[in-house]
């Protein structure tokens, strides 16, 4: 424990904070829509984050999987906010560039990048920006059928179209600018 008025750096800190106050009753995981290609189910997960076991939290697929449909949140009995924590978490595997967490890493990134350019997801593009960022030429072969199928179907737009100057990037910047501004926050609130 730490004694000392020095703020807590642990990477789990702030997640801790969030979930201290779990019962592990389990509706999280009964809500999940994705609990079943989980590793850890999200109830296990939050133990893991409670006890502070980092490690073994990053190598799970977990809070990967999570689609945030804040379902967990909603229905969770203390009201804790759940789905942001597993946000977090995934922002603590990215930023350790947690090798296991590269692809998923790749695919938000190149997500966002296309919308905030479009304002919407332009797929085509979308996916052979994040092809060209995972340099692996099995990856893209994987989702060829898939693809196909989609383009049959008129699901996928095909064309890049043009780079429009969307409202969307002020707002992209200002959460940039948030998120850049929260560990800040979170530090003065610990030295309170």
């Amino acid at each position: 424990m730490n004694q000392s008025n020095e703020p807590n750096t642990h990477p789990l800190a702030a997640i801790q904070s969030m979930v201290r106050a779990c019962i592990q009753c389990g509706t999280c995981t009964g809500s999940c829509p994705n609990a079943d290609e989980m590793d850890l189910t999200p109830r296990h997960m939050w133990r893991r984050v409670i006890m502070g076991h980092l490690d073994r939290i990053m190598t799970s697929r977990t809070f990967i999987l999570c689609s945030d449909c804040y379902t967990c949140t909603l229905r969770c009995p203390r009201g804790l906010p759940l789905t942001d924590a597993m946000e977090m978490l995934k922002g603590i595997a990215f930023a350790r560039q947690e090798k296991k967490h590269r692809h998923p890493r790749h695919f938000y990134e190149q997500f966002l990048a296309t919308v905030r350019r479009h304002g919407r997801i332009r797929e085509l593009e979308f996916m052979s920006r994040y092809f060209t960022t995972v340099r692996n030429p099995m990856v893209p072969l994987r989702f060829a059928p898939m693809g196909l199928k989609l383009i049959q179907k008129g699901k996928v737009e095909l064309g890049f179209g043009h780079a429009t100057d969307t409202p969307l990037a002020p707002l992209f910047d200002k959460v940039a600018a948030m998120d850049q501004a929260a560990p800040e926050s979170a530090a003065e609130e610990d030295q309170a």
